[in-house]
């Protein structure tokens, strides 16, 4: 089941993102919580990764078939913009089923067959909340459980992957659904990606 990221958040963003200069060379995947970032990256005048593409709800099991609905919405980035050169995988998930670590891993793949040859991937998890916040759709233990699957894959020097650190939403910047970022939220998740990626 694909949840869409709130037209509330979508609505105060959408009219507010600038307009880069610059070809962006760094794609994405995720779920709603990656489109957050991906808008919030905009808000800051991040200039290197893609813009929100419609990723809402598309959680882990989205992304391991490489034919996947929405590895084709990646692959129309890519169409616009070229093969990106680097690429975040984002492990989002619902609290039922989670994540595996074969999934983790064919992500990873998945990553580099629609990438530029030699892409550097980044993997984190999906937002932690500061204090006793929860996202019900992802669970209580959902940020633990997705960044510690970031940095368990980042530690395999097999897969070559890089863990940046892990994205946090405090107090205040969270929507009433408990999960998705707010104006503020939005901006901060901004910030912290232009501090990992620029």
């Amino acid at each position: 089941m694909h949840l869409p990221l709130p037209s509330t958040a979508i609505t105060l963003l959408l009219a507010t993102l600038p307009t880069s200069s610059s070809t962006p060379t760094m794609g994405f995947i995720g779920c709603s919580m990656a489109e957050n970032t991906a808008q919030g990256y905009l808000t800051v005048d991040g200039q290197r990764m893609w813009g929100p593409y419609g990723t809402g709800g598309m959680v882990v099991q989205s992304w391991t078939t490489t034919s996947s609905p929405s590895w084709q919405l990646f692959d129309a980035q890519a169409a616009k913009y070229g093969l990106p050169s680097a690429v975040w995988v984002q492990f989002c998930i619902y609290a039922d089923p989670g994540i595996t670590y074969d999934e983790a891993q064919l992500l990873i793949a998945n990553a580099r067959q629609h990438a530029a040859p030699g892409a550097r991937v980044y993997v984190t998890g999906q937002p932690g909340y500061e204090g006793d916040g929860v996202c019900a759709r992802a669970g209580k233990d959902g940020p633990a459980i997705t960044a510690g699957m970031a940095r368990r894959v980042a530690e395999d020097e097999k897969l070559n992957v890089t863990w940046p650190g892990e994205f946090t939403l405090r107090k205040g910047e969270v929507l009433a659904d408990g999960c998705h970022a707010n104006v503020a939220g939005l901006e901060a998740l901004g910030r912290q990606a232009v501090a990992f990626w620029g």
